[in-house]
């Protein structure tokens, strides 16, 4: 699976993206808010290795599709499938150096276009630990809206975390389109 966007490919995780991959998940700041630790040199591989088998969304198995920036590995995008019907979770990683740049912005807006339009997906859900403000500014801009809040909810890192509950319908995502210019 390959999907093009005006400046990125997203496409399944093959073995020369190792070293940019261990490159966004070896940082202590990156990993700050996920639910695992920072990768080291010991558990990199093996990791690394269930990227690569995640190749296919189907029911009992998760996509996971690398951001690809001028032959770099910029960025993890992730998604499955809830218990509920026709619905998927995302997930998502950047390299900390290419923060800034709308690329999470313009990976995730084509990605959720084509879980709506080609996988006939009916809503997305994202959930955030609530004090990631980028997490949180990202998903607003996709056009989501806040669906929970809850606290103290995830023991997660020695601590109580709350989450934030975010999601989009595909009748929102149709409302959030640009209608085409008419010509005059």
């Amino acid at each position: 699976m390959i999907i093009e966007t005006k400046r990125l490919s997203l496409r399944t995780f093959q073995e020369k993206d190792f070293a940019d991959t261990f490159a966004i998940y070896k940082d202590n700041e990156t990993c700050r808010y996920l639910l695992h630790d920072p990768w080291t040199s010991e558990t990199a591989e093996d990791l690394f290795n269930v990227k690569i088998s995640n190749s296919q969304l189907k029911r009992d198995q998760m996509l996971n599709l690398a951001v690809v920036f001028q032959n770099k590995i910029i960025g993890d995008l992730y998604v499955w499938y809830t218990d509920m019907r026709e619905t998927v979770e995302l997930g998502y990683s950047f390299n900390r150096a290419v923060s800034g740049n709308g690329f999470a912005t313009e990976a995730l807006q084509k990605l959720i276009h084509v879980l709506f339009e080609e996988l006939d997906i009916h809503r997305i859900q994202v959930n955030i630990d609530s004090r990631n403000q980028a997490s949180k500014k990202l998903c607003e801009r996709l056009g989501m809206r806040i669906e929970g809040n809850f606290i103290e909810d995830y023991w997660n890192k020695g601590e109580w975390t709350n989450s934030l509950i975010f999601g989009m319908l595909y009748s929102d995502f149709l409302n959030s389109i640009e209608p085409p210019k008419r010509r005059t």
